[in-house]
């Protein structure tokens, strides 16, 4: 079994299992500890380019701090992809009197002041979802991004071989996230690694500024410009850039459009999928990963340091297993599966105008 087929066949074990049972282990190790009935705890986000923020993260990690402690209040920004911004909400809500802050930095080497100015207050850290390479949060949680990266990757490289397209009819473009976002360098290094053996040549790669599918967009069209039908599939490292990409490809008339990866099942994501305009996304519900920082942050602030599973850029860190999500699984994945007893997304959300046709070519329910 390759490597994309295995972490496939693992996928729901990981979410349905190894996860809530890991953020259960977490809840255990949050209780065990001392009063911290009052506590103040700062959930800050990076932007809103994203809908997940708002839509999972944001309410994943409410819910679970009014279970772990009814009485703590959560100081909950978004930074608008403005690091200064960002900085000055990390000020905010330390004056605020904040005793642990849960963050998902804009810059992941501006954010590393943040740390220390923090820890020298007596202020936990906990690094969410992108890392802080250069300086030791307190704890970093999050999903595999360099496997996820990877998987997207190998599971575009086996879509081409099956559609028997030989490498020497073209390469693929990498459309890469922030330069500013540590985990988009693990989600880069991740893509390297798939594609590395693959036959199948990278024509150019794209660092993305702050993630914006606009800046995307406008590089995509420029490579179709330059590389024509050359180009065979685009690895994008999230649904954003991989919907921007597909939006230059059909602007320039490009049909049919080459398989284009995604990351982060936003419901755009899905949709494109659903369309057969996009070939893969990761699902990753970001309500676990969010619930464990909730316990994560209650245990720091009760002084019994959390479990971890390993160590990233000197930080004890727990990673979490996603899905891979294509046409294949969608329904099972998606619609299926439950997560705190909910699927992760409906028919609903997903079945409307234009998509009710692919939903039903895929047995989704209206």
């Amino acid at each position: 079994m390759n490597s994309v087929a295995a972490w496939r066949a693992t996928g729901a074990v990981a979410l349905m299992v190894g996860l809530l049972g890991d953020t259960t282990a977490f809840a255990a190790d949050a209780k065990a500890g001392g009063d911290v009935s009052s506590a103040k705890v700062a959930f800050l986000m990076p932007d809103e380019g994203s809908t997940r923020y708002e839509e999972h993260d944001r309410p994943g990690f409410v819910a679970e701090m009014k279970k772990l402690c009814a009485g703590c209040t959560v100081l909950y920004q978004n930074a608008d992809g403005d690091a200064s911004k960002q900085q000055q909400q990390f000020n905010s809500v330390i004056s605020q009197g904040a005793k642990a802050i849960v963050i998902d930095p804009v810059d992941s080497t501006a954010a590393a002041s943040l740390v220390k100015q923090a820890q020298s207050q007596g202020v936990k850290v906990i690094a969410y979802d992108r890392p802080i390479p250069s300086a030791k949060a307190d704890y970093y949680v999050s999903f595999n991004n360099e496997q996820i990266g990877k998987t997207i990757a190998e599971s575009l490289v086996k879509d081409l071989k099956a559609k028997h397209v030989s490498p020497s009819a073209g390469g693929v473009l990498e459309v890469n996230g922030s330069p500013t976002d540590a985990a988009a360098g693990l989600i880069k290094k991740g893509i390297h690694e798939g594609l590395a053996g693959s036959g199948f040549t990278t024509l150019a790669e794209y660092d993305t500024p702050n993630w914006e599918p606009a800046k995307a967009q406008q590089w995509v069209g420029g490579q179709v410009s330059r590389f024509g039908k050359k180009i065979v599939g685009v690895v994008a490292a999230n649904d954003g850039t991989g919907g921007a990409a597909i939006a230059a490809l059909k602007a320039a008339g490009v049909n049919p459009v080459p398989p284009v990866t995604g990351n982060d099942a936003t419901i755009a994501g899905l949709q494109l999928i659903i369309a057969g305009d996009q070939y893969n996304t990761i699902s990753k519900p970001s309500e676990i990963v969010a619930a464990a920082a909730a316990n994560v942050a209650v245990s720091l602030l009760q002084g019994k340091p959390p479990k971890a599973d390993t160590n990233l850029f000197g930080t004890s860190t727990r990673l979490f297993t996603p899905a891979l999500v294509t046409d294949a699984n969608l329904k099972a994945e998606i619609i299926e599966k439950r997560v705190n007893g909910k699927p992760i997304q409906t028919p609903a959300q997903l079945c409307t105008g234009r998509y009710a046709a692919g939903c039903t070519k895929l047995g989704i329910a209206s």
